[in-house]
């Protein structure tokens, strides 16, 4: 699958159009918007899927919000994470890095092969999996935290205004029955 800022562009559109109730559509993109900061990378659509059927919430939806971390952002989105888990984690709570430091270690982590790294397999994995897991997480649930609320804030607002800029462009035509009788018109 291409991803590019135009398909991406055209799905959000798509789901901000959806027939649903705002704050469920909201709610349902702010999930996704969560998932998508986990550092679950490739099981994010999947756990979309599972967790829309799991709380009932718009699938087309939570799986866009998931898909918000595009692959050429997510080393950027990683590495701050992980500044941050390590910053919070420690005490140290400064959050004085630069852009240099962010860009240095995203271009260390898209640099990395299999090929390079193929006899350090296992304490790449060990490193991973228990050194940097715990910072990574904690980052990411705190990052995701504030972007799934405020997404759920800035998508209610888009989708409310959708509906009434909608609803002003195509009036709902009223029933037979609904309208006013006329002064000289008998009542039935």
């Amino acid at each position: 699958m291409l991803f590019s800022w135009r398909r991406f562009r055209e799905r959000v559109t798509g789901v901000l159009h959806l027939d649903e109730s705002p704050s469920r559509l909201a709610a349902s993109i702010a999930v996704g918007v969560f998932i998508g900061t986990t550092p679950f990378f490739f099981l994010h659509t999947l756990l979309a899927v599972l967790v829309a059927l799991l709380f009932r919430l718009n699938m087309a939806a939570t799986i866009t919000g998931a898909w918000i971390n595009l692959p050429w952002f997510a080393p950027f989105v990683y590495a701050f994470c992980l500044k941050l888990g390590e910053a919070v984690l420690s005490g140290d709570v400064r959050l004085a890095w630069s852009f240099g430091e962010l860009a240095e270690a995203a271009g260390a982590f898209l640099q990395t092969s299999a090929r390079e790294h193929a006899g350090n397999f296992v304490q790449m994995f060990w490193d991973a999996l228990f050194v940097a897991s715990k910072p990574l997480f904690v980052g990411t649930t705190l990052v995701g935290g504030v972007a799934g609320i405020a997404t759920y804030f800035i998508a209610l607002g888009a989708i409310r205004e959708i509906n009434h800029l909608r609803r002003l462009a195509h009036p709902v035509a009223k029933a037979p029955g609904d309208r006013k009788p006329s002064p000289g018109e008998p009542r039935l």
